[in-house]
């Protein structure tokens, strides 16, 4: 089976591109090659710019696959560029959207691929609810052979799961923990949360490749654990060696210290989620999340600890926070 990733050096993507190796598939990787990888055995690198169509067109001229996977659209333009270099040269094409998609706020904490897609607080939510509706459209006028992913809250080595910090610079959050510095967590800790480790995302989408019954369908793939916010803050203190110290401070303050967030949290992380996972494994039935957060967690502060370049600190997120409990903490 030939494929071909759009990316596949991101910390989702890297560990499906490892497995679809693994399992022998002859995978291509279109991009810029900016991202430093070092890539599996028998992967093949096709260099190109997916946001130039014209050079994207030269670089694949003569390429047909089996499946094609594009692992950076994002706005409804993104999909229309595949659509003109795609159609006619792959028997499916995979979408990455996202589970932020589905109806916030909820009004069913367990979600399946039917929940409806409606998400006010996030625009990068709606940007992906939009890229779902101009393919499903083409599919059903011109057969275009499109499958949905949905991922959530997917997290790997260089990056563990949580809802408020420096999402560049994950490292910051275990100096406060070692320095007995407070970590802030949304409403009281106790919404529902999943998190999902990459290599288990990877098993389930790597068994979506090729899969022709899959054409058509919209699908979710997380773990099946189901932990509430302080429970993974304090997987991340196991991991580190030390109970944090949580103050609980309301969404609506948080998104006011930390504008950023907004999107994020109001839209996706302040409401209670668990996802259904019926589907995906009737399509892809050997189908099993296999690493609990606290094993997850462990692994990914393991890594960062092995290279001080990996360790750097966000001195603006710590002030931000120390403002922002010095606020609204108690």
């Amino acid at each position: 089976m030939k494929v071909l990733f759009i990316g596949g050096t991101g910390l989702i993507s890297t560990a499906c591109t490892q497995l679809a190796a693994d399992r022998g598939i002859e995978l291509y990787l279109f991009n810029r090659g900016q991202r430093p990888a070092t890539l599996p055995a028998g992967v093949k690198v096709i260099p190109g710019d997916i946001r130039k169509p014209d050079e994207a067109a030269r670089a694949l001229a003569g390429h047909t696959f089996d499946s094609v996977t594009n692992w950076i659209a994002f706005t409804p333009e993104h999909i229309e560029t595949d659509l003109r270099l795609f159609a006619g040269k792959t028997g499916q094409y995979i979408f990455i959207s996202s589970a932020s998609a589905y109806q916030k706020p909820v009004t069913d904490f367990r979600i399946t691929e039917s929940t409806p897609l409606c998400n006010p607080w996030w625009e990068y939510s709606r940007n992906k609810i939009a890229c779902e509706e101009r393919l499903m459209a083409e599919y059903r006028k011109n057969g275009f052979p499109m499958t949905i992913v949905r991922p959530s809250h997917t997290y790997g080595d260089p990056m563990f799961p949580f809802a408020v910090g420096p999402w560049g610079k994950p490292w910051s959050l275990v100096d406060r923990i070692r320095r007995g510095l407070p970590v802030v967590v949304h409403g009281d800790g106790t919404s529902l949360w999943v998190s999902t480790h990459n290599t288990d995302f990877a098993k389930a989408f790597t068994g979506l490749l090729g899969h022709q019954q899959s054409i058509g369908h919209a699908f979710h793939i997380t773990s099946d654990e189901v932990l509430n916010w302080d429970q993974h803050y304090a997987a991340i203190g196991r991991a580190v060696g030390m109970e944090p110290k949580i103050v609980h401070i309301a969404s609506d303050a948080i998104v006011r210290a930390f504008p950023e967030e907004s999107g994020g949290l109001l839209g996706d992380k302040t409401w209670s989620v668990a996802f259904d996972n019926t589907k995906i494994k009737r399509f892809v039935p050997d189908y099993v999340a296999t690493t609990p957060l606290v094993e997850g967690v462990q692994q990914s502060i393991d890594w960062l600890s092995k290279d001080p370049s990996r360790q750097g600190i966000d001195e603006a997120f710590n002030q931000k926070t120390e403002k922002l409990i010095a606020q609204y903490g108690s």
